[in-house]
């Protein structure tokens, strides 16, 4: 810690219903999750997620830094989205930026349940170093979402990139590519649609880039619309606001295979077990970056098992 004290206040109001978990049980758990949590948080802009009275009830969004945080918590001043700027009438805003462990504990105790970060850095924001795509299941079966993981990698892996991969915590997979810096906001996205599209066009049946629920039936939605100014994904290890409270835990890719893996395997109450057993899995994630590959080149080779399982 960095020896700025924080007293958590009202520490017994329930947060998690369905499992008696307590606003001070939620704090501890971002006091002792920190040293893997900061990493994936320092130097990004902070969105965050608020339940007021519990996970019962819908939750609320909060970009702007409050002005009574301490000086300790970090902040930046950063061009807003348009949508924000229509709903807000200003062309920027201050938001808050977690540096340390400390800061995490102080805004968890400020009511943060879940923490939503930017995939660029406050240094150079229109220069990503994150691609994430989302892979979010139309139905219950999660054996798509494992074998388009599994299939998006090799994709990825074979343009000379490094992929992770994470539970989300609630329905289905992040796949998070670390980036030198080097591209454009707009690269990044570019790239992106292209690898998506590549994707579906292999497995129509499958898979979908349709924003619309109804235009996707049954199909998988792989959702690269993260990847633009001011979006945002899921801290890594951040705590959702469903029940169980479940969080969206790094995983080494053979678990992917794993028949039994859900999005919400993971949770407040077993994912220090599984730290203790094994090796942060993004531990290496920001060492792994690399060049965006140029768009429009040479198409690689794409399986054509998809719909088996891969177990």
């Amino acid at each position: 810690m960095d020896d700025h004290e924080v007293t958590v206040t009202h520490a017994d109001r329930i947060i998690f219903p369905d499992i008696g978990l307590t606003k001070g049980e939620v704090v501890d758990y971002y006091r002792r999750i920190a040293p893997q949590l900061v990493p994936h948080l320092r130097g990004r802009p902070l969105t965050m997620q608020i339940f007021p009275k519990g996970v019962g009830e819908r939750g609320t969004y909060v970009k702007e830094r409050r002005a009574h945080f301490p000086e300790w918590v970090g902040s930046a001043t950063v061009v807003t989205s348009e949508a924000t700027r229509k709903k807000r009438g200003g062309a920027s805003l201050v938001m808050p930026v977690i540096e340390s462990a400390d800061a995490l504990v102080y805004i968890a105790n400020q009511g943060m349940l879940t923490p939503h970060v930017w995939l660029s850095r406050v240094d150079r924001p229109d220069h990503p170093d994150r691609l994430v795509f989302d892979l979010d299941p139309s139905t219950d079966d999660f054996g798509v979402v494992r074998t388009t993981a599994l299939e998006l990698r090799e994709l990825l892996e074979d343009r000379g990139l490094v992929p992770f991969v994470k539970t989300t915590g609630s329905r289905g997979l992040h796949v998070t590519v670390p980036l030198d810096r080097s591209a454009t906001i707009e690269e990044v996205r570019a790239f992106a649609e292209e690898v998506a599209a590549e994707l579906v066009a292999s497995h129509p049946d499958q898979l979908t880039t349709e924003f619309s629920k109804a235009a996707r039936g049954e199909r998988l939605f792989l959702d690269v619309m993260r990847n633009a100014h001011a979006q945002t994904e899921i801290a890594a290890y951040g705590l959702r606001g469903l029940a169980g409270a479940p969080v969206a835990a790094p995983l080494e890719w053979d678990e992917v295979r794993d028949r039994a893996l859900t999005a919400d395997r993971w949770n407040v109450r077993n994912i220090f077990r599984r730290l203790a057993r094994r090796t942060d899995p993004w531990v290496t994630l920001d060492r792994s970056a690399r060049p965006l590959p140029r768009v429009g080149g040479a198409r690689v080779r794409v399986r054509a098992d998809h719909g088996k399982q891969q177990g």
